[in-house]
C-alpha cells in the first residue's frame, strides 16, 4: 500500500488515491504519514473523506498533527474533532500549540468549553485524563424494552455499549447492565431486576498505573470513574489502558536503563534532548563509582603482593552486578504488576537468599575448578576467588531484591533501583569482600 501511495502522489493522480485510501484502514494510512515530507502529507489528509480522516488523524505523530493543523482550515479542523470521541480529542487538544487550542475553545458552545477546560485540568497521569463521557447511562425505573430502545437511540455516538450504566437522579451510580444481559432478559424485567450492583470503580484523581491494576485483576473492558461525591463523570475503555500499559512499560525500562523518562518516539526526540535525559544518571553513577576506585587504592598492598588477583576482579563485579540486577529486574516487575506488596519483604528476602545460596554455591564450585585447572593458580588463590563469588552472589541478589521494595516504601519508582545503580554498589561490596579474603586466606 506504502509504494502505491508514494507512486500515487508523485505522479499527482489524486482522484485515483482519493478512492484507493478509502478502502485501507486508517491505522495504515497513518503510518505512511511517517516517510512522506510535509507537503505530500498535507496533500494526503485532504483527500480523507471526513470520517476517514478523523480516524487518521487520531493515529497520526503529535508532531505530525501539529503541521496538519498549521495547513488546514480551522472549520476542517473544528469538524474532525467533533468526529472523534471525547477522550481522543482532550488527547489531541493536550499537544496542540496554545493558540489552537484557544481558536478551538473560542469556536465551541458553552457546555462544550467547560468540558474540554475541566477534562484538560485534571492531572496528566490521572483517571480524569483518561476518561471519556460517551456512555450509556440508564434509570432502574426502564424496562429491558425501554432501555434496548434507549441504546438503539443514543448507541451511535458513544465509545462504547457493551457495558450500561444505573444513575439516578443525582447522577449516582447504583449499578451496572451489560448489554448481554439486557439482549437475554425478558423485555418486561425491570432494570433494577437485572443490574450488577457489585461493580468495581475509581475515582476521577486516581492514579492511571492504578486503573490499569484494576482492569488486569477484574478484567474489565471498561471501568466506570466517579467524583468525590460518587456521581459517575465518566469511563475508561480498554483501548485507552492499553496504551496507558505501553506508556508505563516503556517509562520503566528507561528507568532501569538510568535514563530519565521521556514521551516522545524515539525518531521524533532531539539529540541535545535524549542527552539531557541520560547525562544526569551518567553523572551519578560515574561519580558513585569512584567508591569502586577508593577500596582498590585502600587495598593497593594486596594488589602488589599478589598481582594476580587483580586478573578475576572483572570476573567478580561483572557476576556480582549481573546476579543484583537479575533480582532487581524481577522484584521491579513483581511490584509493577501487584504480585509483590510491601508486606511481602520477608518472603522476598527469604526466597532471595535460599535462590542466592544455590547459584552462589554452584558457581563458586565450578569457578573453583576452572582456574584451578585452566588458569592454573595456586590452590589458596582459587580458594579466595570462589568464596568470594559465592559471598557476592549472595549480597548482590539480596541488595537487587531488597532495595526496589526499600524504594516502595518510601514512595520512589522501584524501577530506579535496577541494573546500574545496583552493579555500582555491588562491586564495591565485591570488592571489600575478595580483598579482606585475601588477608586472611593468604597472610598478606
Amino acid at each position: 500500500m506504502y509504494l502505491d501511495i508514494k507512486e500515487f502522489l508523485d505522479n499527482k493522480e489524486y482522484v485515483m488515491l482519493k478512492k484507493e485510501i478509502e478502502k485501507e484502514k486508517a491505522v495504515d494510512i497513518a503510518d505512511v504519514f511517517d516517510d512522506l515530507d510535509k507537503k505530500n502529507s498535507i496533500i494526503l489528509f485532504r483527500l480523507l473523506s471526513k470520517d476517514k480522516a478523523a480516524d487518521v488523524f487520531s493515529n497520526l505523530t503529535a508532531q505530525q498533527r501539529i503541521d496538519i493543523v498549521g495547513a488546514i482550515q480551522e472549520t476542517k479542523l473544528n469538524e474532525i474533532l467533533d468526529d472523534l470521541f471525547f477522550d481522543d480529542m482532550i488527547d489531541i487538544l493536550e499537544e496542540m500549540p496554545a493558540n489552537i487550542v484557544k481558536k478551538i475553545l473560542a469556536e465551541s458552545s458553552e457546555e462544550e468549553r467547560k468540558l474540554i477546560n475541566q477534562f484538560l485540568s485534571y492531572s496528566e497521569d490521572s483517571a480524569g485524563s483518561l476518561m471519556t463521557i460517551e456512555y450509556v447511562d440508564l434509570k432502574k425505573e426502564m424496562t429491558v424494552k425501554e432501555a434496548l430502545s434507549h441504546i438503539k437511540n443514543i448507541g451511535i455516538d458513544k465509545e462504547t455499549i457493551y457495558t450500561c450504566y444505573v444513575l439516578d437522579r443525582k447522577r449516582k451510580l447504583e449499578g451496572l447492565v451489560s448489554l448481554r444481559k439486557l439482549v437475554l432478559s425478558d423485555a418486561e424485567l425491570f432494570i433494577s431486576d437485572i443490574m450488577n450492583e457489585d461493580f468495581v470503580f475509581t475515582n476521577t484523581l486516581n492514579d492511571q498505573e492504578e486503573v490499569a491494576s484494576l482492569f488486569k485483576r477484574y478484567d474489565l473492558i471498561s471501568l466506570p470513574v466517579v467524583d468525590n461525591e460518587n456521581r459517575l463523570v465518566g469511563i475508561i475503555t480498554i483501548d485507552d489502558i492499553v496504551d496507558v500499559i505501553e506508556q508505563e512499560n516503556t517509562e520503566d525500562f528507561q528507568k532501569m536503563a538510568a535514563m530519565e523518562p521521556h514521551e516522545k518516539e524515539y525518531l521524533q526526540t532531539g539529540i541535545f534532548s535524549l542527552a539531557r535525559k541520560r547525562i544526569v544518571w551518567l553523572l551519578f553513577l560515574m561519580v558513585s563509582a569512584t567508591f569502586t576506585g577508593i577500596v582498590i587504592r585502600k587495598y593497593d598492598e594486596v594488589l602488589q603482593s599478589v598481582v594476580v588477583l587483580a586478573v578475576f576482579i572483572p570476573m567478580l563485579m561483572d557476576t556480582a552486578g549481573n546476579a543484583g540486577s537479575q533480582s532487581s529486574t524481577l522484584i521491579i516487575r513483581g511490584i509493577a504488576l501487584g504480585e509483590i506488596s510491601l508486606n511481602d519483604y520477608v518472603k522476598v528476602f527469604w526466597k532471595e537468599f535460599r535462590v542466592s545460596i544455590v547459584v552462589g554455591s554452584m558457581l563458586a564450585l565450578l569457578n573453583f575448578f576452572r582456574v584451578l585447572i585452566i588458569e592454573r593458580v595456586e590452590m589458596d588463590i582459587a580458594i579466595v576467588v570462589s568464596l568470594t563469588l559465592a559471598i557476592t552472589v549472595i549480597f548482590a541478589k539480596l541488595v537487587g531484591s531488597m532495595l526496589p521494595v526499600i524504594a516502595k516504601k518510601l514512595k520512589l519508582d522501584p524501577a530506579i533501583m535496577a541494573g546500574p545503580l545496583i552493579t555500582t554498589i555491588v562491586d564495591a561490596i565485591a570488592l571489600i569482600v575478595y580483598f579482606n579474603l585475601a588477608n586472611i586466606f593468604l597472610n598478606l
